[in-house]
């Protein structure tokens, strides 16, 4: 299952439920998206042929983050551009979610390992606006 939390006609998150399952590949972002969010299922003895992606200058106007529950539950809280509440969901083991625009903001319902991916260099507070 794959959940869009839209506000406003804006995009806050994508959600890929550990029970989403599909043959071959997929993708859930927008090809201009600075993080990409997919899945792939593939059958024994399937060759992805060695590759290397090209040294390509982009421009990145804001972080994304893609957090993959290890363990444990989480209450994600979305928030549009203004700070506003805009609505929670529940994240379990297995879950992923990329947090696409606006603001987010978490709370452990149980002891919870989450792997974070974004893009770097991260400027720790620098590259935040706490509200």
């Amino acid at each position: 299952m794959v959940e869009r939390i839209v506000v406003n006609g804006e995009l806050l998150g994508i959600i890929l439920r550990t029970s989403f399952e599909k043959d071959g590949i997929e993708f859930f972002t927008e090809k201009h998206f600075s993080q990409q969010l997919g899945y792939m299922k593939r059958p024994e003895g399937y060759i992805i042929p060695p590759h290397k992606h090209k040294n390509i200058k982009k421009e990145v106007l804001q972080t994304q983050e893609v957090l993959f529950i290890k363990s444990g539950k989480v209450k994600v809280d979305f928030f549009t551009n203004d700070h506003a509440y805009a609505q929670s969901a529940v994240l379990e083991k297995g879950d992923v979610i990329l947090l696409a625009g606006g603001g987010h903001g978490f709370e452990m319902l149980e002891q919870s390992e989450i792997i974070e991916v974004k893009q770097g260099p991260y400027e720790s507070d620098e590259d935040k606006i706490r509200f």
